[in-house]
């Protein structure tokens, strides 16, 4: 893939041959991050499992320190009490049946689904076909769906993310922009760390934490050490 002359320069920048320290990597990467826009930092780990085995799935969720710099717009799919703690704690938008309807008439305004486990019923016969490719249908194991609607709404909105493993056995997870202190990435980059290595199939053998880059939206990736 031909890359232009901005890229190549930064890339010269980069010792290829070396290993940068979680701190090193974190400077570097906001070094590098010269976009007209705050870009986005991202975290790219290769783990040691086969995703073709359900036993070797990983799946799971975080809550970074610093959160991720982004506005997160969620809506609660809830009902009766829940609604009004749905958005005492931060909901961009709740309700029931209404809410369903709203998205299947087309309505995307949002980056993130929660439901209570009352309403998933509907949410999955309703709406799985819409939201499921979409990624953003509510699901327990995202931690996206629970009886305390309050509790998930303010994890999702002070910076929680979800990462998994594709089928490449690569997990991509964005960890804060590059405006943020490089002490700031660093901590968000090993809380991710810290829940992969939390979330190891036990079936997995051998090195689970391969390789680990860390990016930035316009930037090349620099390798770091795990």
């Amino acid at each position: 893939m031909a890359r232009g002359k901005r890229y190549n320069n930064l890339r010269e920048k980069i010792d290829r041959s070396k290993l940068y320290s979680v701190e090193e990597a974190a400077g570097l990467v906001k070094e590098l991050a010269n976009a007209k826009f705050d870009e986005t930092v991202e975290a790219h780990f290769r783990l040691g499992v086969d995703p073709r085995k359900s036993d070797q799935n990983v799946r799971g969720t975080v809550a970074l320190p610093h959160g991720t710099g982004k506005t997160v717009r969620v809506v609660a799919i809830t009902q009766g009490e829940n609604i009004a703690s749905a958005e005492a704690a931060g909901a961009d938008f709740a309700g029931g049946a209404d809410i369903i309807e709203k998205i299947q008439g087309g309505w995307f305004d949002f980056d993130a689904v929660v439901a209570t486990p009352d309403m998933m019923a509907q949410v999955g016969g309703k709406l799985g076909r819409v939201l499921g490719p979409k990624g953003l249908l509510p699901n327990p194991k995202a931690g996206t769906v629970g009886p305390n609607i309050a509790e998930i709404v303010t994890a999702l909105k002070s910076g929680q993310i979800e990462f998994r493993a594709d089928k490449t056995g690569v997990v991509h997870a964005p960890i804060g922009k590059a405006s943020f202190d490089a002490d700031k990435l660093s901590e968000n980059l090993k809380a991710l760390k810290s829940a992969l290595e939390a979330a190891k199939p036990e079936a997995s053998k051998g090195t689970y934490l391969r390789t680990l880059f860390l990016t930035s939206t316009m930037g090349p990736s620099i390798r770091v050490s795990v």
